[in-house]
């Protein structure tokens, strides 16, 4: 009897104990009003680079500012397909010769999830030369006079730098997503008979539907899948080497009636993106998606801002809703300030382009060398790479730490979320796919500015310094 007693006392105490300390634990969650957040500093002044701040903030229940950021994870908006860059020819071929332990840590820095890396998901190559390869090409040149109906002489041996590279990139991000834009079509399908200016012959219309067909089929045979394609890099720009003008209403024609229906017959799900020009022309995407043969074929449309107000893409959101934005290219340049581009482009194109409907945020090249080549002969000389190559020296520019704002944090298939701003502070908001959030912040004016980050009903005091921006990372 004293045995069972003993036993039962002791139970009850050891049951008591745990109740005890569940009570504590559960206490302590409910309780909890504080919630650290990790943040990445980069200043305009470049005294402080994409940097780890080492203190930390916490969420609390009390409101210490009359001026409010609110993050509301409920209010969502567009899936995002990530940030990056152009791999231009004169990249590939400035990074193909480092030395092969430059050239991996580059690519594992660039295109990895380690703690030293930016994570781009995106990248966008053009299908032959853009202006910053060493030479103007299609994939099928011939002399003068000649043409090519059936393509037989098509030949992708001028970009080998590029798809080598393509492969290696891959290995290291399997997912990545590549646009692919031509520059001109080749010479010979054309009014001029030129890389440079010109317009695509309708008697060419098929013959070049079938050539976006065969660039598919054989970097696919590379093992490399072109997410999406446009039709024409700038085409209300004829004047670049290369470049091609088309009209609204000839790429309307074209995706109509030639490359939508060689996309749909040989089974090619690569995405058919249209514009991919300046936004102050949104009525030209429109008009394309007006009409109801070409919208079927149509992903979306993508856009850069060397003329126009990003606000252009929410017009044609408002237009087509269901159809897709992109932000494909905005470039910086050799005499500019790094403290202007900075700020202006962390407001216009990774802020502002997200806020605006954009799935992508593409800056330009993503390397040159330290005279800005390689270039065609009328092709750009004064864009900046994101990295300057002089050797296997390697120097991180503007462009770099514009993309590295948001790439690092924001991988694809986050999700835009619903954030407010005000006056100086420029605010986008993401939910991402482990169920943080994260938020990337410009402060564009010249003072030092203090306000509440709420989510909820919690608040969290942010100070960020004048000229800055910050990446804001928590639970």
């Amino acid at each position: 009897m004293n045995t069972i007693k003993s036993l039962f006392i002791l139970s009850t105490i050891v049951l008591t104990s745990s109740c005890a300390n569940n009570k504590n634990t559960t206490t302590k969650d409910n309780n909890s009003t504080s919630s650290e957040i990790e943040y990445w500093l980069t200043k305009s002044d470049q005294s402080v680079l994409l940097e780890k701040q080492k203190n930390t903030i916490h969420f609390t229940t009390e409101q210490s500012s009359k001026d409010i950021v609110e993050v509301n994870p409920s209010k969502t908006y567009q899936d995002i397909d990530g940030f990056g860059f152009t791999l231009t020819g004169g990249s590939a071929e400035l990074i193909n010769k480092l030395d092969p332990t430059t050239k991996k840590n580059l690519l594992q820095e660039l295109f990895g999830r380690g703690k030293n890396s930016i994570g781009m998901d995106v990248l966008r190559i053009s299908i032959g030369a853009s202006d910053l390869n060493k030479s103007s090409f299609s994939y099928n040149d011939l002399p003068a006079g000649q043409t090519d109906t059936k393509l037989e002489k098509f030949d992708i041996s001028n970009d080998l730098d590029v798809i080598n590279l393509l492969v290696e990139i891959q290995k290291i991000n399997p997912k990545i997503k590549i646009f692919a834009t031509p520059w001109s079509a080749p010479a010979w399908m054309k009014t001029n008979n030129s890389l440079i200016g010109g317009s695509l012959k309708p008697e060419y219309y098929e013959t070049y539907a079938q050539y976006f067909v065969k660039y598919i089929k054989a970097l696919n045979s590379k093992g490399i899948n072109i997410f999406a394609i446009t039709p024409q890099n700038e085409p209300e720009h004829p004047g670049n080497e290369p470049s091609m003008l088309m009209t609204a209403i000839e790429q309307t024609n074209f995706i109509k009636n030639n490359i939508g229906p060689a996309f749909q017959k040989n089974n090619i799900k690569t995405k058919i993106i249209i514009y991919d020009h300046n936004c102050d022309h949104p009525e030209y995407p429109i008009t394309v998606l007006n009409d109801a043969e070409a919208n079927k074929y149509i992903d979306g449309s993508a856009f850069h801002l060397y003329l126009g107000d990003i606000s252009a893409l929410t017009k044609v959101h408002e237009a087509f809703p269901k159809k897709n934005l992109y932000f494909t290219e905005q470039y910086t340049a050799k005499d500019s300030a790094f403290e202007n581009d900075f700020k202006w482009h962390m407001k216009n194109v990774i802020i502002g382009s997200i806020r605006n409907w954009s799935k992508a945020a593409f800056e330009w090249n993503l390397a040159n060398d330290q005279n800005f080549a390689p270039h065609t002969p009328k092709g750009c000389t004064t864009c900046k790479g994101a990295i300057t190559i002089e050797g296997n020296k390697l120097t991180r520019n503007v462009g770099y730490y514009i993309v590295a704002q948001a790439s690092k944090f924001v991988p694809v298939n986050s999700k835009r979320i619903g954030s407010t701003q005000f006056g100086s502070i420029s605010t986008v908001a993401f939910v991402l796919p482990d169920n943080k959030k994260a938020m990337v912040i410009l402060n564009d004016g010249n003072v030092n500015s203090s306000f509440d980050l709420k989510v909820g009903d919690k608040f969290a005091k942010i100070d960020i310094p004048a000229e800055s921006s910050a990446t804001y990372i928590w639970n």
